[in-house]
């Protein structure tokens, strides 16, 4: 199983995922959540911005591949594998209906592939597509995800850590508070998006995350 996996990175037990209100004639929301990152802290980051063209969007990762950032964070693209490459990213994360990890893999060996996962059969595709981690969720409520139905769960989420050797971020509905629940059900780590769009406190909040999570 996981074959064609060639990545030996080790990945921070944080990801954040960025706010997807990014605006061709701004686009400084991420920049400056970057800038804020706790330089003893690496995090996984996740550039996900529909909104953007593919011009705007390389613009803004390359933007973002410029700032001195923690050492040991990974910057990952949304999708887009021709663009983390003309970015310099680290890899790419790759939703659950995506092109398979496998079929992309030769293009960039190098690369993280990360995969969206909401249910056992999809865990087991992914697997043999050689995934590197993956974003498993919603866990907990969370208003962006009630239009598809109740969420996971933790129980749920614990059954599907035990089921793979991948790495497990839990997503949707994370707080400070919830995230040692996640752990404790075999999480590898954490990712949320609205949690960090709070600029003001978004140093705090990984600070207090990882405070949280016993890491």
């Amino acid at each position: 199983m996981n074959s064609n996996r060639t990545t030996t990175v080790t990945l921070p037990r944080i990801y954040f995922v960025s706010s997807g209100e990014e605006s061709a004639d701004k686009g400084k929301l991420l920049l400056n959540q970057l800038t804020r990152l706790p330089r003893s802290l690496p995090c996984m980051v996740q550039i996900r911005e529909k909104k953007l063209s593919a011009k705007e969007l390389l613009t803004l990762a390359l933007k973002a591949r410029e700032i001195e950032l923690p050492e040991g964070t990974l910057l990952l693209m949304n999708e887009r594998l021709d663009l983390a490459l003309a970015a310099g990213l680290d890899g790419v994360h790759l939703p659950e209906n995506a092109c398979s990890a496998k079929l992309l893999r030769p293009l960039a060996p190098k690369l993280i592939y990360g995969c969206s996962v909401h249910s056992f059969s999809a865990l087991r595709i992914v697997e043999e597509a050689g995934a590197d981690y993956l974003l498993f969720g919603p866990v907990f409520d969370t208003p962006s995800k009630r239009v598809y139905g109740a969420p996971q769960g933790l129980e749920k989420l614990g059954t599907i850590c035990k089921k793979t050797s991948l790495p497990v971020f839990a997503l949707g509905g994370i707080t400070p508070k919830n995230a040692a629940l996640c752990m404790a059900k075999g999480a590898y780590g954490i990712a949320a998006l609205s949690l960090f769009q709070e600029s003001c406190r978004f140093a705090d909040t990984i600070e207090e995350l990882y405070f949280n999570m016993n890491l």
